[in-house]
């Protein structure tokens, strides 16, 4: 069990001091975060925050402990104040694997904000995430907020397509549903997994899985956590199984979604697509009563592409683009060098294929420097940037993430800011293979 003294980190004046979690703390821990981040006000607390909570800190979780969690404590009653976590996770960038770490449930208790409590922890956190080779961190949140702890929303989260009660496809008189959708099973995870790996090829960055991992997303989460979701097989008429997708144990607004969804190599999502939403239609109706609520819609929440979305086209009448991620890199050296064989790889794609010379990006307030041997990289080093140094290319605050992981295009950065731009054609023609533009859909760890 842990103690005081090894759960202490310091202490923050004013009576509080910061801490380490323990599982000690998940009741009080899921009371704070159900109350601060509920929608309808900490007098009506999100139960299904308070089972994510409980899940994290009181079960075995695939990659976080409960000393993932900091903790500010009122030292005279022993009340937590504040908190926030890390969820340490395995990303690929076009299929190379680095660390990246999550702070999450970020809350502090009205009274004891604009103290620069959640300043401390992030910054805690984002040691803890060096410290672990963590090369990226990310969050979900409200706009603008946490660009104050170095973030830029540079990654695509989620978009839906949205359907109504008359868009449901309709079978004919007679006619059965060319599949059967059934829960999945234990004996059914390897399926998951090898149709997750497959699936994610698709896009430049994504989420690694494990079958532990995927074990536990399916069995090891309360029925009432916000972030369980059912993943559902797909068969066909001899029961061979041609795909899954996943769904939330509760309606989202006000209807149900399918939040993940891939089939087998040469299945025709033109054929299946429907039977899916026949089944979020009748499924939603279910939770609509057991929950006594309102069922409207049924929709696809796959990112800003899917090939669902073009198969039910005009059966999906409401759409809503994507929102993002936050994303930091502290080291963008480091994370460049990670993955130096992939921008190889297109540089020798491209036609600039065997170049050799520097690339010189200025980031303003730092910069980094490339070095090209016959199409080689031979080196990537952070650089000075200021009067008299010359550069071929320069990014504002935090733009180049966006380039970096593919969320706009060079052209597109240097429309929206004009202090964006190449000094040279050759710098124009390496960024733009470099770092071509390519949709990303993660589906993180929580």
């Amino acid at each position: 069990m842990n103690t005081k003294s090894t759960l202490f980190i310091r202490d923050l004046g004013d009576g509080l001091i910061l801490r380490h979690g323990s599982p000690e703390d998940a009741d009080a821990l899921a009371d704070i975060n159900s109350r601060m981040h509920s929608d309808n006000g900490p007098d009506q607390p999100e139960m299904g925050i308070a089972a994510w909570i409980q899940d994290l800190v009181a079960k075995p979780h695939p990659t976080l402990k409960p000393t993932d969690f900091t903790v500010v404590e009122e030292t005279a009653t022993g009340r937590i104040v504040s908190t926030l976590c890390l969820i340490p996770q395995t990303w690929t960038y076009a299929g190379i694997e680095f660390g990246v770490g999550r702070p999450e449930l970020v809350c502090t208790l009205p009274d004891f904000r604009k103290r620069g409590l959640v300043r401390i922890q992030m910054e805690e956190v984002h040691k803890w995430s060096a410290e672990r080779g963590h090369l990226m961190e990310f969050i979900t949140g409200i706009p603008n907020f946490y660009r104050q702890f170095g973030y830029d929303m540079a990654l695509s989260f989620v978009g839906r397509r949205t359907g109504y009660e008359g868009n449901v496809p309709k079978l004919k008189d007679g006619e059965s549903e060319p599949v059967n959708i059934r829960p999945a099973r234990e004996e059914d995870l390897d399926f998951v997994l090898e149709m997750y790996e497959q699936w994610e090829k698709r896009y430049l960055v994504s989420c690694k899985r494990s079958l532990d991992l995927v074990r536990y997303e399916s069995f090891g989460k309360r029925d009432d956590n916000i972030n369980r979701f059912e993943k559902m097989v797909i068969e066909d008429t001899s029961g061979k199984r041609i795909g899954f997708f996943e769904y939330p144990t509760s309606l989202w607004m006000d209807g149900l979604p399918c939040i993940y969804f891939a089939l087998v190599e040469g299945v025709s999502f033109l054929k299946i697509t429907p039977s899916v939403a026949r089944y979020l239609w009748e499924k939603g109706a279910e939770y609509a009563a057991r929950d006594e609520k309102t069922r409207v819609t049924f929709s696809f929440l796959l990112g800003e592409d899917h090939p669902a979305y073009e198969a039910m086209d005009d059966r999906l009448p409401a759409k809503r683009p994507a929102y993002a991620f936050y994303i930091r890199v502290a080291d963008m050296p480091a994370f460049l060098k990670r993955i130096q064989p992939v921008l190889e790889q297109r540089l020798a794609q491209s036609l600039a294929a065997g170049h050799s010379g520097e690339l010189r990006l200025n980031f303003y307030t730092s910069g980094v420097r490339l070095v090209f041997e016959h199409g080689r990289i031979t080196s990537i080093e952070p650089m000075k940037v200021g009067p008299g140094i010359e550069t071929d290319a320069s990014f504002p605050d935090l733009t180049f993430l966006h380039l970096l992981l593919g969320h706009r295009s060079f052209d597109e950065l240097r429309h929206a800011f004009i202090d964006c731009y190449w000094d040279n054609n050759t710098a124009r023609v390496l960024l733009n293979n470099l770092f071509p533009k390519k949709t990303s859909d993660v589906h993180p760890i929580s």
